[in-house]
């Protein structure tokens, strides 16, 4: 009977029919009553153990009810008084056995009928007639060492992960707990050693282009301690075959090498450029490092610590077994949503605010919306009232969606509006984390809606999505409402039998007129809208879209996740179909499955599985944007979480770098803390004492860091330029801080392949900037490196470097891009990480200067405007004409690199002082701060002239000038149209890197029309020939405007306008 339905009276015969089925039913027995034996904290009379209490538990009543009538049975055989009347149940905890493990049940909630244990003891212990047992232990007090330990997570993450006093409901603590198992398995399945060495290797073997270079011999240095011996060794070898080659051809040379007779090649490892060789063989090698450094091995990291006890946990079960339909209401213990066919409805009591805002209108209203994804599915309103410290409305919002039809992860966007714009809002999730509807009332505190010229407006578009409630409960606006209540739990079923299916639309084959629609609407780019035609046509022939993997993200936009039928249809379609699993990886395709417009949790899982056959290079390639999209799932716990936490628990560089990106968003974003705190703390629990350490030092160093850079900020707010005076005093304050605390040394941030030690005082200086960063110089720590050059940092305070990173990230992933095509750019991606709120570190790039110091370092000012200058200067730097035609060669590459890479990504305000070059001719680009043809302007005038930089000194250094062609200038234009048209054939993958980071909160990324422009630039929808066309044509416009460039360098110089690499200081 569907709940919104009126009694009807029945036939005698039906009822009795009706009955008789439930009883019979093994399903229906089983739901009645269930014997349990309980193992109770107290001692038999007598001391011969523990006290038992058989009880039959009601398999409707909640773990909590079950608890207290345990107790109460207890208390009435006055079994130990002194116990039993002096605790409350919540005392104890309960625990029982399965397969050698000991769990907890620890969801009060959770109905007893459904708890993992039934369905445990059904399969086994029924079988020889037994009952099942769970022990009540007194609850476990932490330990001081536990707490003291949570306290040292707690500082490394920068939040306090075990604060509940912003929820409202236990999902944080329940996902603490659920991700104690992937934890644990990946714990126990990890290879101790091959972690602690952290092999960086990769199955993909060697481009042909570089194979050719290569002999099927190299020869290999080999270091061991202050010795070296070189091998001939075969590209096939696996390191394992190295070492043996090595201890065979220092047999009669180990004293020499300090090499004791009872060691072997078993005890060794292999070292590239710092880092441990894992089992593969040499072609797959990472393929520049040559030279390798012997080790001992290293003892492995302590695993983990902290709790890792295992948790019990259950999914709700099918729509039959939670269906009230053909069940006595005795038998009754849930309801499934999909009885529910009332419409969904939320009464909104009111909102308080401790004080008004000063807006000029003070009439509002309360729009409240339902989402699921980006989808919506049905919205009300209030009616408008004056605004005052208290408004009440005591109103039911109906709304046009039946409660069978809210999808899980579907939410309710409460809106406080005034006519013109949005003041506050919140959301929450209808379904919660256990699949139950959410039922009684709530109280919200909202979030403020940002002014547009506060920083916090940019990230609006993913804090809208959050269903984290402001934690400054204090002071802000607090909405209170009500859902209706009912006397059972209303569960989301995961499916229905087999035999409720519907399989519409599976003989429909597509008319031929329609194929070429079709593929038309699937070629699109991910930007293109989808009319309602087209929806309706994907839905209509939605088995023949299932074929096609490519078509997957149009289709899934189609579906109307608004109704129960088509979810069902859909999910149905996903599990039949193997054509996902088969296909090749298309990383595109798959991330944008994980973007904010898909919520449904089979969806984004079927996505992840795909991102699982990806090698640890890949994930790094892309961790930047897996991390933001884990603010588009709609619950703590996910497929996407559970990924990254698995992937870093296996690879410390993984690790690593997730470890900053989510301790740099947990530092800037409120609206996301409670989730990534949770996954950081699942990793930091796993990650072994060796990285705890090594963060802890990381940890320290940027905060002391911090502090000394914003003490020389306030000594010199105003001046433009860094006295004598102020860079004493920074190497005082630096000399003390390495005296009294900084660690002796710690692991890069950027780069964890660099370990950095003291600091070389009488090189560190504060840059001429408005934000005063610290030029800092460090010695290399590592005494296996070859190495001795100082490690250089740029260290700043003020500056968000998340824009930065997103560029680098996208400019090494054009890299990868362009050696499938046998491309080598020269492109050099300088490290560069941000570590909190607006503070971060930046690689220092060795032999390194700017295009504004060679021309300033001549003539001054003028040498804007002399071609020849560059060009000299790189002769100079090169000790014979061999070693300049390569600097050429190098130049030419990476000028044409940049020159694409800065079109492509509409990287503006491009002047002489962000633009380097390096003593062997490589150019590169710095400071990213306008993109995607954001330009800066003067008096309303762009100050952008041309497509991209490519001036008379750049093009002298090529052999031409003016109209005139040279060789290297026609390899350049053929270097640069390969290029750009292999990144044309990428354009998917760009437009869904750039639109998952828009929730970032960059200010130059902040909706799709700023996407927009990577489509224009790579002139979707025109043929090849017209794209070479095109960029030869830019090209031609950055020749003819190249002395309009050279004007606004020589006014650059003139000025002192320092925005890219800031003037060093003396």
């Amino acid at each position: 009977r569907e709940l919104d339905e009126e009694p009807k009276v029945l036939r005698e015969d039906t009822r009795r029919r009706r009955r008789k089925k439930a009883i019979s039913s093994s399903s229906g027995a089983s739901m009645d009553q269930i014997t349990v034996e309980f193992v109770l904290p107290t001692a038999a009379r007598g001391g011969s153990g523990p006290d038992t209490l058989p009880l039959e538990v009601a398999g409707n009543w909640t773990v909590e009810q079950v608890k207290a009538q345990v107790w109460l049975k207890a208390v009435t055989l006055n079994l130990c008084p002194d116990f039993y009347q002096r605790f409350s149940p919540d005392h104890c905890i309960l625990l029982y056995q399965k397969k050698g493990n000991v769990c907890e049940i620890y969801d009060k909630h959770q109905v007893f009928q459904t708890l993992d244990c039934i369905r445990y003891w059904r399969g086994t212990i029924r079988r020889h007639k037994d009952v099942g047992r769970i022990q009540l232990v007194p609850r476990p007090q932490p330990s001081d060492e536990s707490l003291q330990y949570q306290r040292y997570l707690n500082y490394l993450i920068g939040y306090d992960v075990t604060d509940v006093s912003n929820v409202h409901d236990d999902e944080l603590e329940f996902t603490r707990r659920k991700l104690l198992t992937p934890r644990r398995i990946e714990l126990s399945d990890r290879d101790a050693k091959l972690y602690s060495m952290d092999p960086w290797v990769t199955r993909k073997p060697l481009p042909e282009h570089l194979l050719t270079k290569v002999n099927a011999h190299v020869l290999m240095v080999i270091h061991i301690r202050t010795a070296s011996q070189t091998i001939k060794v075969s590209i096939d070898d696996t390191p394992a075959q190295v070492l043996v080659s090595f201890f065979a051809k220092t047999a009669n040379k180990r004293v020499l090498l300090g090499i004791p007779d009872s060691m072997c090649e078993a005890d060794f490892v292999l070292r590239v450029c710092g880092r441990f060789v894992g089992d593969s063989v040499f072609n797959g090698w990472y393929p520049t490092c040559l030279k390798t450094v012997f080790d001992d091995v290293c003892n492995p990291s302590a695993p983990f610590r902290g709790n890792n006890s295992p948790a019990n946990l259950s999914l709700s079960g099918t729509h039959e077994q939670l269906t009230i339909d053909e069940k006595d209401h005795e038998r009754v213990f849930t309801i499934s949503m999909w009885d529910c066919n009332r419409k969904f409805r939320v009464k909104v009591l009111g909102i308080d605010i401790p004080s008004l805002p000063k807006i000029p209108e003070f009439i509002v209203f309360i729009e409240a919306s339902i989402f699921h994804g980006q989808q919506l599915l049905a919205q009300e309103r209030t009616s408008s009232k004056t605004f005052s410290e208290e408004v009440l409305w005591n109103c039911w919002l109906e709304f046009n969606i039946k409660i069978k039809d809210l999808p899980k992860g579907a939410r309710l966007n409460l809106q406080v509006n005034t006519k013109s714009r949005l003041l506050y809002y919140v959301n929450l999730l209808l379904i919660d984390h256990r699949s139950l509807l959410r039922q009684g009332e709530f109280i919200l505190h909202m979030w403020k809606m940002p002014e547009k010229s506060e920083e916090s407006s940019s990230s609006i578009n993913a804090d809208k999505l959050t269903s984290a409630t402001n934690p400054d409960k204090a002071s802000a606006m607090a909405v209170a409402i009500l859902l209706d209540k009912y006397c059972y739990p209303v569960v989301l079923p995961k499916s229905r039998n087999a035999g409720n299916r519907d399989d519409g639309g599976r003989d429909r084959e597509m008319p031929n007129h329609l194929k070429k629609q079709f593929a038309a609407i699937v070629a699109t780019d991910p930007l293109h809208p989808l009319s309602p035609e087209d929806k309706e046509l994907l839905w209509h022939f939605r088995h023949e879209c299932i074929r096609d993997p490519r078509a997957y993200p149009k289709l899934l936009g189609s579906v109307r996740w608004g109704r129960q039928e088509d979810v069902l249809a859909t999910h149905r379609l996903l599990e039949r179909s193997s054509a996902w699993d088969s296909s090749g990886l298309d990383v595109g395709l798959a991330m944008q499955l994980l973007d904010c417009h898909y919520s449904d949790a089979q969806v984004r899982s079927m996505a992840v599985r795909k991102l699982e056959t990806l090698e640890d290079d890949d994930v790094l390639r892309y961790l930047l944007q897996l991390v933001q999209a884990v603010k588009f799932e709609p619950y703590h716990d996910s497929a996407l979480v559970r990924f990254l936490l698995k992937r870093a628990l296996r690879s410390k560089r993984i690790g690593h770098f997730l470890f900053w990106f989510l301790r740099s968003e947990i530092a800037q974003s409120m609206h996301y803390q409670q989730r990534y705190a949770v996954l950081l703390e699942a990793y930091l629990r796993g990650c072994g004492e060796d990285m705890l350490q090594d963060f802890r030092k990381q940890v320290e160093m940027t905060e002391a860091l911090q502090k000394v850079t914003r003490e020389m900020k306030a000594m010199s707010a105003d001046k433009c330029d860094i006295t004598a005076q102020v860079v004493f005093q920074l190497r005082q304050k630096l000399e003390t801080l390495q005296l009294s605390g900084l660690p002796e040394s710690f692991r890069v941030p950027y780069d964890p392949g660099l370990r950095a030690g003291a600091l070389m005082i009488e090189q560190c200086k504060v840059m001429a900037s408005k934000k005063k960063p610290l030029w800092l110089q460090f010695k290399r720590a590592d005494p296996t490196t070859l190495s001795r050059d100082p490690i250089g940092i740029i260290f700043k305070d003020g500056d968000d470097l998340r824009q930065d990173m997103l560029i680098l990230q996208i400019l090494l992933i054009m890299e990868s891009i362009w050696e499938t095509e046998t491309l080598d750019l020269c492109l050099l991606p300088y490290g560069c990480i941000s570590t909190g709120n607006r503070i971060g570190m930046i690689e220092i790039v060795k032999d390194a200067t700017t295009i504004a110091n060679i021309q300033q370092s001549v003539v001054g000012s003028t040498g804007a405007f002399k071609d020849e200058i560059l060009s000299q200067w790189l002769r100079d730097k090169c000790v014979s004409e061999d070693k300049f035609q390569q600097a050429v060669e190098r130049f030419l590459y990476s000028c044409g690199g940049y020159c694409v890479a800065t079109y492509v990504l509409g990287i503006g305000d491009r002047h002489n002082d962000n633009i380097m070059i390096t003593e062997s001719g490589n150019l590169f680009h710095i400071d990213f701060g306008h993109i995607l043809g954001n330009y800066k302007s003067f008096m309303g005038i762009s100050k952008e002239w041309v497509p991209f930089v490519l001036t008379p000194d750049f093009l002298y250094v090529m052999g031409t000038s003016g109209k005139k062609s040279s060789p290297h200038f026609q390899k350049f234009q053929d270097v640069c149209v390969k290029a750009y048209l292999a990144l044309r054939h990428h354009t998917n993958l760009l437009i869904i890197l750039f639109s998952m980071m828009l929730m970032t909160g960059m200010p130059q990324l902040t909706s799709k029309e700023d996407i927009e422009y990577i489509r224009e630039a790579l002139t979707v929808g025109r043929s090849e020939d017209e794209a070479e066309r095109h960029l030869l044509d830019q090209i031609e416009i950055c020749r003819e405007k190249g002395w309009m460039v050279q004007i606004n360098w020589f006014v650059h110089l003139v000025l002192g306008i320092k925005q890219g690499v800031e003037k060093r200081s003396t």
